[in-house]
């Protein structure tokens, strides 16, 4: 291993390598991912359901069925991914999603588009958990959060390609009139084409690029090799700090808590780091997950507040047709582009300041905000607009909608970088971060809502939306308030046993079962807790 003095400089060069080879190729990955999961939103806007003759509603449906199954699958696929390493199992499902997004030019009827869409589904539904979770072994928590955000942060660059890729194809090869029978390829069929040919090439150079992991990054030295895999072990060990002995926090910055802040923190003096070499799942994993309140929670409210995103991801074309629907498909979908570059912008400034301050749910609530006054302003323009029909209210509207997609990108990386950093085991941070895809059941949602019938102006959906994301900026706000609450009853616990017994916090740190002074027991519960591993050690402090 290198010196003291030189390791930060091999960090360096480490991270700045990383960055350089691996990251943008994981993000060009999602961002494939991403343009295969939304690109049906720009082929009706150039006459998919026309030129096949399935009714608009089925396109809704097909939606539906893609996240049901995306959303089953997604921890199953975890595993998977777990079980054969994102080397393999990455590209795997690329193919199998490319193969699937080609076969949507034979596409016909109802019941064809339903069942391509939802073997699309299923194959995407491998993919994210299993990336996200092999980003994470090659970057510390705060280095992780800013990375996060380039890699999510293409699902809103996806949108923006999309728009300008279906622009480009239907500017080339203009949609045919409804009732037209000219011969040929029809616009839309070129553009599941390109993308579908575009994913089955990149699938093929991801096999050859992608390492097992840190200890086998091909562009790094094997002193490089060997300190990056040790920085990320380290990072993510339970290291022996101990709660401060009088803290008693009211807010997320007070001085008493400024370790808090740094993520989790426990007290152990077994390391217990993560294995970039993925150890086997084990039942005890999959135990210590399921009875994992917080992951309930945060699932809840990430449906919520995942709406807006997947919503508009692939309805935004079709909203944005009624703002002006004498125009052609081509000027619809370029109009699609600066409301999501503006989204991945607020995006990466967000987290990249979520970073700094070692901060999570605080900047989940401003992006949350955010969204909500642009729903606010979007419903009522648009009732405005229905009752006026002012060129000048359809502009404002255009406005609202760029604010609210600025907001719609950033609550969901954050959240799966709190789930990162507060999660010490590597099987049960993969299995964790799988329940939570379950985050896509607002794709079953969000066709539901933005059913067809409420073309061209949307206003009943605008306002649901705006309620369900109301709900969860409430929620995220109560999951901070129990967390301070949490830490707080764990000093407590800690500073009853250190006046009291020299071994029960000892105990607590290395087999987890120091027993909880009757007068702090939260519920009669609390008798059969049986040994609590990782983040559950009553040692151990929640970051924000």
């Amino acid at each position: 291993m290198p010196s003291a003095t030189e390791t930060p400089n091999l960090e360096r060069t480490l991270l700045q390598k990383t960055d350089r080879y691996l990251l943008p190729l994981l993000s060009l990955l999602f961002l494939l991912n991403s343009l295969d999961r939304s690109n049906i939103g720009n082929a009706e806007s150039g006459g998919f359901s026309r030129d096949t003759g399935i009714p608009p509603s089925a396109i809704n449906t097909s939606v539906s069925y893609f996240f049901a199954v995306f959303v089953l699958f997604q921890p199953l696929g975890a595993a998977l991914g777990r079980r054969y390493g994102a080397r393999r199992w990455i590209p795997f499902v690329m193919v199998g999603w490319g193969i699937g997004t080609l076969l949507m030019v034979w596409v016909r009827t109802a019941g064809q588009l339903i069942a391509v869409r939802t073997m699309i589904g299923l194959l995407e539904a491998g993919f994210y958990p299993t990336a996200v979770g092999y980003l994470s072994t090659f970057y510390t928590r705060y280095e992780f959060g800013q990375r996060l955000a380039l890699f999510y942060g293409q699902y809103a660059v996806a949108g923006a390609v999309g728009g300008a890729l279906s622009s480009m194809v239907f500017w080339i090869w203009p949609p045919t009139e409804a009732g037209s029978r000219t011969e040929g390829w029809k616009a839309w069929e070129i553009l599941f084409v390109v993308q579908g040919l575009g994913t089955l090439i990149t699938a093929g150079v991801a096999a050859w690029w992608l390492p097992k992991g840190p200890g086998d990054a091909w562009w790094l030295t094997g002193v490089e090799q060997e300190l990056a895999q040790d920085r990320v072990e380290k990072d993510r060990t339970i290291d022996g700090q101990d709660l401060t002995d009088t803290a008693d926090p009211e807010t997320p910055d007070d001085d008493n808590h400024d370790r808090e802040e740094d993520g989790l923190i426990s007290s152990s003096s077994n390391r217990r780091s993560i294995e970039t070499k993925a150890p086997p799942l084990t039942k005890e994993d999959i135990l210590e997950t399921l009875i994992d309140w917080k992951i309930y929670w945060i699932l809840f409210v990430n449906i919520l507040s995942s709406l807006p995103t997947i919503a508009f991801s692939i309805f935004l074309p079709l909203v944005l047709h009624g703002l002006s629907p004498k125009s052609s498909p081509a000027f619809t979908n370029l109009l699609a582009v600066p409301p999501f570059i503006l989204g991945a912008i607020v995006l990466y400034l967000t987290t990249l300041r979520s970073d700094r301050d070692k901060q999570r749910l605080r900047y989940v609530l401003f992006a949350l905000t955010l969204t909500l006054v642009g729903l606010f302003s979007t419903w009522v323009l648009t009732l405005s607009a229905v009752a006026t029909g002012s060129t000048l209210i359809q502009f404002l509207r255009y406005l609202a909608l760029c604010i609210l997609l600025s907001g719609s990108f950033t609550a969901s990386p954050l959240t799966v970088a709190w789930l990162s950093s507060n999660i010490t085991s590597p099987s049960k941070r993969t299995l964790a971060l799988g329940i939570n895809g379950w985050g896509n059941f607002a794709g079953v949602l969000a066709p539901v809502i933005f059913d067809p019938k409420y073309a061209p102006d949307y206003s009943y959906p605008f306002a649901v939306t705006m309620v369900l994301v109301g709900v969860a900026t409430v929620g995220y706000a109560g999951f901070w308030k129990v967390l301070l609450e949490e830490n707080r009853w764990r000093v407590r616990v800690v500073e009853t046993w250190r006046r009291s017994s020299e071994w029960e916090e000892e105990r607590e740190r290395r087999e987890g079962d120091g027993r909880v002074p009757k007068s702090l027991r939260k519920g009669w519960w609390w008798e059969g807790t049986g040994v609590r591993v990782g983040e559950r050690r009553l040692v151990a402090r929640y970051g924000y």
